[in-house]
This record gives structure tokens, C-alpha cells and sequence, in this order.
């Protein structure tokens, strides 16, 4: 018996010797029938061609091809491999998962293509998305964003291997005729470390960069820096320049990410990112390049099945400024974000020093003493726009200026010199003050005038800060409806710092050095209110070239300022907004329009709440608008092209101190 079963065991072991020996010797015949079937349904699902000249197994984790190509049917090639020897894991592959250990790779090539809606990588997303318009919606079922970083994570830091030198490698981008490639001699990853040298060619941009950090598999986490090669010289962002017209440029970056292990369903994503000699330029933020300088964040990032967050216990350093940040992204239907910010006490001269180059031009230099302190809150569902909230606090502990910077912000409290633009050119420069003859003090202005123009522009100026949250928060909502600056919601003083101070370019830049001036203005009253409602009242155009109110009664009524009705003051106010388009409230026969009416009363109403009329004459009022100054000919004949006729023009005489300047405006101006 014990004989039998011993020779029985002989032969297993011989079978199970003999079997493996048949597979190791049939390995390459299995391979490529098990690759073959793989390819085929990659082709018909995809719609690829994926071929190649050699597959092979050197052992039985090991796997070498060579000559493999993938190509989209009807499309560019997408990828071309001289060859590449990859070892795998060989207990994850027992389990049916792929687990990269080691990779050799020569002469990978990749190339993007895209030409106007068409590339040779849409078949990546369109099967995608074909999945997911086939479903029904009852049967959608959600990983959320947690489950999606989750399982990206795995499938990366699984497919990452231990060890790698990759020779030859070449990425390349090609979009409507712009080609950026990205040469690797060689990529080294060993002992979890990896380096590599990068050239970069877009256009007229020739670039060499170093990258290098390290990588561990087994904690998930990956640092690196990123470095011109070059001496001296910087890295210029390629693909930004010629398909958004911006251009970003930098010292170095470095960076880190960790993720630590799940709480619940949430994820946890820790690390730090840090930029040096940072530039960045658009005309959307700035017509002059920025410059940042420093920058670092030392981030937490947590991740649900609905939501990503940036967690508040996230700091930002920038230059000498630490903040502590948290935003918040929820998709509820459509996104919704929540963001605040919180800077307790701080020196006031901090922040001054660390405004970035190009944002803050008038502020640069400036120096104060005492602390500020900075709250921000936001709540913006696009589901609901009209919910948004939105409050930005800037206060001052014992703050003063000690020394102004680039510009006088102060400059409006005297008689100045004031240019007016059109289309970014100069047309007029006058002086606001006495030594100009068309200066019209707030004391020879209709009160009717200056309460009119108040109520429609900005009604409680006298007693807000520079800043009527109420109307940015509603113009913030209105902008985001239409997707552009649409709406201003600027005060009175706003107004006045963006034509005194700033240029008309409406950028992102120009709000925030904006905001900035307001408050130092307001805060440290370096002009008083009256003062800058008397200058407003004088640099304000009211019509085509027509800048003050003394201009203005003269060219529509042909009487001074102070002599203004009721009716004559509301239909100057009313035209602020738009001074050039004053005919469309006119009838032909130059009579008012019925659709003024509603507007007409309300400020009436407003007036009589202000005590300047009765409310039995505001709620009966009848606008009674008879234009009788240069004006009336352009309402009488609105096709007339004399009016705007670069032609129709003559000398006529602009008021400096000294000296007499000669600017040419229309006639009918003269």
C-alpha cells in the first residue's frame, strides 16, 4: 500500500513537473493567444488597432514586446514602442491583478493629436460617455469622488513600478497646426528615486528641464521638483501661449502628495506645493505681467461621495502673508462652492510688501504702520445664483500711512489735473478746482442734481465705507449668469478711484488694486465725501465729450447747474450709465418716451423721502424733459453724421496751469 502510494505521489510530482515545463516551453503560444483576444476586444470596443512585430515571455512574470504600435481607426498613430520588457508581481497576479515591478522601455512615442473637433485620442472618452448616455438614470450608480481618487490611486501607485529606465522617450502634442514635444534621453527610477532631464520645443521656445524626487509605492506618497536645466534661465510653460494667449514662468516648483488612510468614505489627500519667481500673464488680469514671487501651501484635501474640500487647517504663504483658507465644492445638480478666509491681526506692512508686481501699480512702495485683519466669506450656488452671499472685511487696528507709495492717493482732497479716456486714448484734460472757469463747486449745484444722481448711482455713499456689499453680491450673481463682466455694482467712490486713479480696462487686476485704494481712501478719509461727490459731480461724462455738471445743463438745457427742475435732474441722472445713447429716451419730435415714466417716479419718490419735494407732487409727478442746448439738434436729427464725424472737427482750448493745450473735439461740442 505504502508503495502504491508512493508511486502515486512520483507521479503527481512528475505531472505537476512535466505540466509546468509544458507551460514555461508553450508560455509565448499563451501569451499571444491570451494578448490576440485581448486586442480584439480592445478593437471592437475602442475602435484601435493595436499590433506588434514580437510578444514574447523571457519567465514567467516576465514579459518582452517589441515593435508595438496603437493606431485609432481612421485616425494618426497614438503610440509607437521600439521595445519594452516589463516584470510583474507574481503573487498580485495569481489574484488576476496587474502589479508592475520593474519596466525597460527604448524609443516610446506618443503623439496627441487634434485638429479642430477631431484627434486621435477621442475614443478614450467617447466610449465613456457612450456608457454613461446609455444608462438609465435610475440605475446610475455613483462611486463619488472619493471612490474615484481612491481607485485612480491604486490603479497608479499599482502600475507605478519599483525600478524603471525608460531611453528615447518622446511625448508630443499637436493641435491645430501648434506642436509641443517633450524629449526624456532617459527616465531612472531606482531605489525610489527618480530623475530625469526633459527638452521642450514649442514654436520659437527651447527649454531644458530637470525633474527629480522620489517615489514609494508602498505609502503613496510622491515628491518632486521641477527646474530649468539651464543656467540661468527660467521654465516658460508650453501649450498656454498659443491656445489662451498667457504665458507662465517660474523658477522651480516643488511638491508633495500622501494619502493617509480613509476615514469612512471620505479620502484624505496631504501635502505641500511651492513655487519660486512665479509670473504669470493674461489680459483678463493684468495688461502688465504679474509677478508673485514666493509661493507655498501646505494643503489638506479631503474628498466625499459629493464633495472635495480644501479643510481649513490648509496654510498659505505668500511672501511675508500666511492665511489660513477653505473652500469647498459640492455638486448638488450643478456645483456648489463655499470659501472663506480668516487673517487675525497682522502687520500692516506685510501686506504691502508682499503685493505682487503688476497687480497694485498706484500702492507699490506705500509703508505703514499698525495691523489689518481680513475676513472672507462666500457662498455661491449655481443652482440658485440668486442666494449668493458674498462679504469681503478688511479692517484696520491702528493702521496709518506712513508714506504713500507710486501714486498720491490723496490727490483729490486739491485741485487736480484730470484726463479723460475714450477707447484708451486721451480726448480731454482739465483741471478739477478753481483755476478752471467749468468748475462748478458742489454750493452752485441744484441740490435737485446732486440728490438725483445720488439715489440713482449710489444712495447711501454718505455713509457706507467706499463699498455697498448688497450691490456686488447681486452684480457677482449677474456677472456669473453671463459668464463676463456685465455688471459693476461700483459705488460712487469706486467709481472715482477706477477714473482718477486706474485705467478703464476691465480685468481682474484693475478690480483688485480697485477695492484696495477705496479702502485706503475711505479708511484713512484722505479725501472727505464732499469733496469726492463735488469732484464726481465734475469729471463725470454726460454725454459725447461732455464731462461735469455745469457742461452738462449748458448742453442739453442751455442753463447753469444750479437752475435745474425736478424733471431735468432725473433725466441727467438717468443717463450716467450710458451718456453716449442719451437719444433712445427720445421720441423724434424730441419728446420723452412713455417707457421713462416708472423710472421718473421712483426717483421722484426717493427725492420726496429726501425732502426736497412733496409726496403729492412725487406720486402725480409727469416728467416734463424740453431739451433746448446743443443737444436738441442731435435728438432732432439722430441720423445726422456731422455729430460723430471725425471730420466735423475744431480747435478748442483745454485749461492747464501755465500753459494753454489744444484738443480737437466734435463741433457741435465748441
Amino acid at each position: 500500500m505504502n508503495r502504491k502510494l508512493k508511486q502515486f505521489g512520483i507521479g503527481i510530482v512528475l505531472l505537476a513537473i512535466l505540466s509546468g515545463a509544458g507551460l514555461f516551453l508553450l508560455r509565448g503560444i499563451l501569451l499571444r493567444h491570451v494578448a490576440d483576444k485581448r486586442i480584439a476586444a480592445c478593437s471592437a470596443r475602442y475602435g484601435i488597432g493595436i499590433a506588434y512585430a514580437s510578444l514574447k515571455m523571457s519567465s514567467f512574470t516576465s514579459v518582452c514586446v517589441e515593435g508595438l504600435s496603437v493606431v485609432p481607426f481612421g485616425r494618426d498613430t497614438l503610440l509607437r514602442l521600439a521595445s519594452a520588457e516589463v516584470k510583474l508581481d507574481f503573487f498580485p497576479l495569481l489574484h488576476g491583478k496587474l502589479s508592475i515591478r520593474e519596466i525597460d522601455t527604448e524609443g516610446l512615442v506618443c503623439t496627441f493629436k487634434k485638429q479642430g473637433v477631431v484627434s486621435n485620442y477621442d475614443f478614450l472618452f467617447s466610449r465613456r460617455r457612450q456608457e454613461r448616455n446609455g444608462r438609465e438614470t435610475g440605475e446610475e450608480v455613483s462611486v463619488g469622488y472619493a471612490g474615484r481618487i481612491d481607485r485612480a490611486l491604486e490603479v497608479l501607485f499599482r502600475l507605478l513600478p519599483e525600478d524603471a529606465v525608460m531611453r528615447r522617450t518622446v511625448l508630443m502634442s499637436e493641435r491645430d497646426s501648434v506642436c509641443i514635444r517633450f524629449y526624456m534621453p532617459e527616465f531612472v527610477l531606482d531605489d525610489r528615486r527618480y530623475a530625469s532631464d526633459i527638452e521642450v520645443t514649442e514654436e520659437d521656445i527651447r527649454g531644458k528641464w530637470h525633474i527629480g524626487g522620489t517615489l514609494d509605492t508602498g505609502t503613496r506618497r510622491i515628491e518632486g521638483r521641477l527646474a530649468s536645466a539651464g543656467q540661468g534661465r527660467r521654465i516658460v510653460l508650453p501649450y498656454i501661449r498659443p491656445h489662451y494667449g498667457a504665458a507662465v514662468a517660474f523658477d522651480s516648483i516643488a511638491f508633495s502628495m500622501a494619502q493617509t488612510k480613509p476615514e469612512g468614505k471620505e479620502q484624505l489627500l496631504q501635502g505641500n506645493a511651492e513655487v519660486s519667481g512665479l509670473e504669470v500673464y493674461h489680459a483678463a488680469l493684468s495688461p502688465d505681467t504679474i509677478g508673485l514671487d514666493q509661493g507655498k501651501i501646505d494643503y489638506s484635501i479631503r474628498a466625499g461621495e459629493r464633495f472635495i474640500e480644501l479643510d481649513s487647517a490648509s496654510t498659505v504663504y505668500f511672501n511675508r502673508l500666511s492665511f489660513h483658507p477653505f473652500i469647498r465644492a459640492e455638486k448638488e445638480g450643478r456645483w456648489h462652492f463655499t470659501a472663506s478666509v480668516h487673517c487675525p491681526p497682522f502687520p500692516a506692512q506685510d501686506l504691502f510688501a508682499s503685493l505682487p508686481a503688476g497687480l497694485f501699480r498706484h500702492v507699490q512702495g506705500l509703508q505703514a504702520d499698525g495691523k489689518l485683519s481680513y475676513d472672507l466669506r462666500a457662498d455661491i450656488d449655481f443652482n440658485r445664483l440668486d442666494s449668493l452671499k458674498f462679504s469681503s472685511d478688511l479692517r484696520g487696528h491702528g493702521f496709518r500711512i506712513t508714506r504713500m507709495g507710486a501714486t498720491d492717493l490723496a490727490r483729490m482732497s486739491e485741485e487736480f489735473e484730470y484726463t479723460a479716456y475714450e477707447h484708451n486714448q486721451p480726448v480731454r484734460t482739465f483741471f478739477v478746482g478753481p483755476s478752471n472757469p467749468g468748475f462748478c463747486p458742489l454750493s452752485r449745484i441744484s441740490p435737485l442734481l446732486q440728490m438725483a444722481v445720488m439715489q440713482s448711482e449710489d444712495g447711501s455713499f454718505f455713509y457706507h465705507d467706499g463699498f455697498y456689499p448688497g450691490a456686488i453680491g447681486e452684480a457677482l450673481a449677474y456677472d456669473l449668469q453671463k459668464g463676463r463682466f456685465a455688471r459693476g455694482g461700483s459705488s460712487i467712490t469706486m467709481q472715482l478711484v477706477k477714473n482718477v486713479f486706474l485705467n478703464r480696462h476691465k480685468n481682474i487686476a484693475r478690480k483688485l488694486e480697485e477695492a484696495l485704494i477705496v479702502w485706503l481712501i475711505e479708511s484713512q478719509h484722505l479725501t472727505s465725501k464732499e469733496r469726492m461727490y463735488e469732484v464726481y459731480l465734475n469729471i463725470i461724462e454726460w454725454g459725447p465729450l461732455v464731462y461735469g455738471a455745469a457742461e452738462a445743463s449748458r448742453f442739453y438745457f442751455d442753463k447753469e447747474p444750479s437752475d435745474l427742475t425736478v424733471s431735468e435732474a432725473i433725466f441727467l441722472a438717468s443717463i450716467i450709465p450710458k451718456p453716449k445713447h442719451f437719444r433712445s429716451v427720445f421720441n423724434p419730435d424730441a419728446t420723452l418716451r412713455g417707457n421713462q415714466l416708472d423710472y421718473y417716479r421712483v426717483i421722484a419718490r426717493r427725492l420726496a423721502a429726501k425732502g426736497l419735494m412733496t409726496e403729492e407732487e412725487a406720486e402725480t409727478f409727469c416728467p416734463d424733459v424740453q431739451i433746448k442746448g446743443k443737444a436738441r439738434n442731435m435728438v432732432l436729427r439722430p441720423d445726422t453724421a456731422a455729430c460723430y464725424s471725425s471730420n466735423a472737427r475744431v480747435f478748442f482750448p483745454t485749461i492747464r496751469k501755465g500753459s494753454l493745450s489744444i484738443r480737437r473735439i466734435p463741433i457741435w461740442a465748441a
